[in-house]
């Protein structure tokens, strides 16, 4: 028979009951705070960059890359085709105006130089012996002409014995038109040989002109080979250090090849180079920024080329100390070209985050947390980089490398 059971244990019951229901609900809630606590993400201090939003002034640049070259060196090429006889210098020697640098073979060179010399004495003696023929030919006509004066004046008087004779009844009418038929006939003569002599003496000047001009020709191409010849001499233009020298006894080179460069290694300037996307922001007289190392240098670009190649501009930097220890040739430096200023602007101080104008995304600071947050970026300079909005002034935010959270939203600070 059953019995009731006593309201004391049915308490009894409910509350183990309901003590068994609480432990088991602390006990999940104690695992879910554990395991969001375990698998919350976070970060150390000691490994943040941290920097704080302010307001202020900035100087917009542009950056660039560029190369640490000799302000000022020579490039030389060889004058003809040839071979190279021998090497004088090395590369990395220092060199005094006027010393020899390569031997070339100018053998042939100088053939070409003898034969024309031999060209000219020709001409020259062929222009000597045209100006003796002219001069013969002129001497007789002038004599001719003489002659046949003399022979019209004859002529003329037996013109004006007829005539006379004619008056007086003792001549003819024949034989005064035959004298002055003679007469007329040796002017005409006359006339003829001094039309021929002006010809002659046209003709001979412009026979001579062409054999001057022919000789003075001949004087050019002996010039311009002397200074072939001259030129394949290969000396040191200045004084300097040999920065190259084509190497290879026996190599042929080709005319207009570069054979040595001699460069002042006592100053530098800088070749730079920037996309042609971003070279309409750099112009003639810009002030600019030389990053070499820990070094920074102040300079001022005096040339743009004109054309693009590749896809970049390149350009001339000179820096305003260019004898700087800092300067070595050949080596890498960073640029950055101011070209606009602005004041009273929200900025943060630069770092790796920064990739260009438009949204990112940044950890900010709040609390003990890093949280996430869109953010729209201007220009920039080499320190600070323009904030348009997501920030405000007192905002903390991680300016180092943060690419290994890219997927996380908060971040827990160590």
């Amino acid at each position: 028979m059953d019995r009731k059971i006593k309201d004391s244990v049915l308490k009894r019951r409910r509350r183990c009951k309901l003590f068994r229901i609480t432990v088991a609900v602390a006990l999940i809630v104690t695992g879910v705070f554990c395991l969001v606590k375990i698998l919350e993400k976070s970060v150390d201090a000691r490994n943040l960059i941290l920097a704080t939003v302010d307001t202020g002034e900035i100087e917009t640049t542009v950056t660039a890359t560029g190369l640490v070259v000799p302000a000022f060196e020579e490039i030389i090429n060889s004058p003809v085709t040839t071979r190279l006889l021998a090497i004088y210098a090395m590369a990395g020697d220092t060199v005094k105006a006027g010393i020899p640098l390569l031997g070339l073979d100018l053998e042939s060179e100088q053939t070409h130089y003898d034969k024309m010399r031999d060209s000219k004495l020709v001409s020259e003696q062929e222009l000597e012996q045209m100006r003796l023929q002219s001069r013969n030919t002129i001497d007789e006509l002038s004599m001719q002409i003489s002659i046949k004066e003399m022979d019209v004046s004859c002529k003329h008087i037996d013109f004006i014995n007829e005539s006379r004779l004619d008056s007086l009844g003792s001549g003819t009418g024949d034989r005064v038109r035959l004298a002055e038929q003679a007469w007329h006939t040796a002017e005409l003569e006359l006339h003829r040989l001094r039309d021929q002599l002006a010809n002659e003496k046209l003709r001979c000047e412009a026979a001579e002109q062409v054999s001057r001009l022919r000789v003075s020709s001949i004087d050019k191409d002996l010039d311009m080979i002397r200074a072939t010849l001259k030129r394949g001499e290969i000396i040191a233009p200045h004084d300097g250090i040999l920065t190259y020298i084509v190497t290879g006894i026996g190599a042929q080179i080709s005319a207009g090849e570069k054979v040595a460069v001699v460069s002042n290694l006592s100053s530098f300037r800088i070749l730079g180079e920037i996309a042609e996307r971003a070279s309409e922001r750099i112009s003639v007289g810009s002030r600019a920024v030389i990053r070499i190392g820990n070094a920074e240098l102040p300079g001022t670009v005096s040339n743009i080329t004109p054309q693009a190649k590749s896809g970049t501009v390149q350009f001339i930097v000179n820096p305003d100390d260019p004898c700087n220890t800092a300067l070595r040739s050949g080596v890498r430096a960073e640029l950055y070209i101011s070209y606009a200023f602005h004041d009273n602007v929200v900025r943060l101080p630069a770092g790796s985050y920064y990739s260009g104008v438009g949204e990112c995304d940044l950890f900010v600071v709040e609390g003990a947390y890093l949280k996430r947050r869109r953010v729209r970026l201007g220009e920039s300079s080499r320190r600070h980089v323009e904030v348009v909005s997501g920030l405000q002034p007192g905002d903390v935010v991680a300016v180092g490398d943060m690419s290994a959270f890219t997927k996380y939203s908060t971040l827990k600070i160590r």
